[in-house]
């Protein structure tokens, strides 16, 4: 098993530097992770390094669905509705703790986008091109079956509606649980490692020089092959090959407000066209409602893009024409995300006709870049990507890898038997974890986010109950966090409570309450000096101030 520790980085580094890899991925985004992890399960030695924290762009700032792109039959787009759509199945089966099924509502109103006689055909269609399961094949609600279902929608002009599954899924998490699976069989991981220049010989790429995020040291990674799958990044590393030419990408941002179930109470997760004809996801997840996004052309700072008021005031102008009796406003938002769409770019379309189609630029020195693409056909890109590189290998080298084998490859987590599985499986762990001395509730949370790796929390939750840290801390928080630091690289309090644990969006109440134990915990297992301490703290205030609403001067 491979070693993802924030505890051990000086031998991680020593590793990758001593050996030449097949591969060296730049981007630990779902992307990035999917390529490793194809990579080293066909036997290709691998390293891959990301500038901030795994997940930390794009893959933790989505819709965090795992979905079919219905939206993409009215463009026509058959091949990627069948593609993404049977991804969906497979994602589910092979982490059902990180992915699970949610019914989907899509109402539809006399002139609306969507009719009685098309959302039933289009659904037909898209049940057929997604394969999908029986048990969740579409059904036709008339209007009573719509508002007994969700209440709060808008009653006027409402015809019925289509019902269908999705697939929710927590974004960050299933780009770790990835990246996990890739550790384990092999690959090297770094986060805070930032690819600063390209190493050439003759022209061609043969290595990256990184500098460490967290301590300024530099090293030198020498590889076969390097791809740059950077997300919204992909050009700035084009640009440093001076291979950025011909297409380009066009980034979007995407906007989502979070709210407390007591102001928001959805019970039912509903996708709804707007009167300007963007279609827009209101979806209800542990006590919250998040709803969402937007999608306008970004020019800015790609690593923090802002929610602002227009994009507020947007969303919540979506909120009044779906549900016209709930009045919220700027002060019911308890938090907000932002995240950019990396598009390529084709002049003279709209940014939301612009379809999330991946594609592979190779450029004369031999960068290959991923651009484009979508949370749920990361395992078909990374296939994609591989078997480029394994053709290459074949040729030049003569070494023969054979195809893709994560089809039916359970994530980190995902030993549990499948979606099937996953229910006894969860039953008999709670009742064993409640045996030992967990809260019912605990038990349930901590299965349903590390599916078969929450044994490893049990025993360090006996052992920090026995012997805890701090009185401040509970035993849980303790058990998660420690487990976090070991197994999933946590570096700083920001990368605990955003992308391992999504606090940050869904439970900033918490962050404020355990955040000061968290930090002195960290700082005591990673020898912070005061200073280090000092800065993460602040990192952490600024990403709570950012998250919370904006509040009109006017209100």
């Amino acid at each position: 098993m491979g070693t993802f520790s924030s505890l051990n980085r000086n031998k991680l580094y020593q590793d990758i530097e001593q050996k030449k890899v097949d591969l060296l991925v730049i981007g630990g985004g779902i992307t990035g992770a999917g390529i490793a992890l194809d990579a080293v399960r066909r036997g290709l030695t691998v390293g891959l390094v990301e500038m901030q924290d795994f997940a930390a762009g794009t893959s933790s700032r989505s819709t965090k669905l795992v979905h079919g792109g219905l939206r993409y039959l009215k463009q026509f787009e058959v091949k990627m509705v069948s593609e993404v759509g049977k991804e969906r199945a497979i994602v589910y089966e092979n982490g059902p703790h990180v992915t699970t099924p949610e019914w989907m509502m899509l109402p539809f109103y006399n002139g609306g986008t969507f009719g009685p006689l098309m959302t039933n055909v289009g659904l037909r269609v898209y049940d057929f091109l997604a394969g999908v399961k029986k048990e969740e094949r579409r059904k036709i609600l008339t209007k009573e079956e719509a508002l007994e279902k969700e209440p709060l929608l808008k009653g006027e002009d409402l015809k019925g509606a289509g019902y269908y599954v999705e697939y929710k899924t927590d974004d960050a998490r299933l780009t770790i649980e990835v990246l996990k699976k890739a550790v384990e069989n092999g690959a090297h991981a770094l986060n805070y490692a930032k690819a600063q220049q390209f190493i050439y010989e003759e022209e061609k790429i043969t290595g990256v020089e990184v500098e460490d995020q967290l301590d300024g040291s530099k090293h030198i990674f020498h590889a076969k092959y390097v791809v740059n799958a950077t997300g919204p990044w992909v050009d700035t590393l084009r640009e440093k090959d001076h291979s950025k030419h011909g297409k380009s990408l066009q980034l979007t941002k995407g906007v989502h407000l979070v709210f407390d179930q007591a102001k928001f109470p959805l019970k039912q997760a509903i996708y709804f066209d707007t009167p300007d004809g963007r279609m827009v996801f209101a979806i209800p997840r542990d006590g919250k409602a998040y709803i969402g996004t937007t999608d306008t052309v970004f020019k800015g700072d790609i690593s923090q893009p802002p929610v602002n008021e227009v994009d507020q005031a947007y969303v919540l102008d979506a909120i009044q024409f779906m549900f016209p009796n709930l009045g919220l406003k700027e002060e019911d938002i308890e938090s907000s995300w932002a995240g950019l769409r990396p598009l390529i770019h084709e002049d003279g379309k709209d940014p939301s006709e612009i379809s999330r189609k991946d594609e592979i630029f190779e450029s004369d020195s031999g960068l290959i870049s991923m651009a484009g693409g979508k949370l749920t056909g990361y395992r078909k890109m990374a296939e994609e990507v591989l078997e480029l590189i394994t053709s290459k290998m074949k040729e030049k080298e003569g070494i023969f890898y054979g195809p893709s084998n994560t089809i039916d490859l359970p994530l980190s987590g995902g030993d549990v038997g499948g979606s099937i599985g996953f229910v006894s499986f969860k039953k008999e762990w709670i009742k064993k974890a409640v045996q030992d001395g967990l809260e019912e509730e605990d038990a349930e949370n901590i299965v349903n986010r590390y599916g078969s790796n929450a044994s490893i929390i049990l025993e360090n939750y006996k052992k920090v109950s026995a012997h805890p840290f701090s009185e401040k801390l509970s035993p849980v928080t303790e058990a998660i966090l420690q487990y976090s630091m070991e197994y999933e690289a946590v570096c700083k309090p920001i990368d605990f409570f955003n992308q391992r644990t999504s606090a940050l969006y869904f439970n900033i109440g918490w962050i404020e309450r355990v955040k000061p134990e968290v930090i002195k915990y960290m700082q005591e297992k990673l020898n912070w000096p005061d200073e280090i301490k000092a800065r993460y703290e602040q990192e952490l205030t600024e990403a709570i101030q950012g998250a919370k609403p904006i509040i009109p001067s006017y209100s």
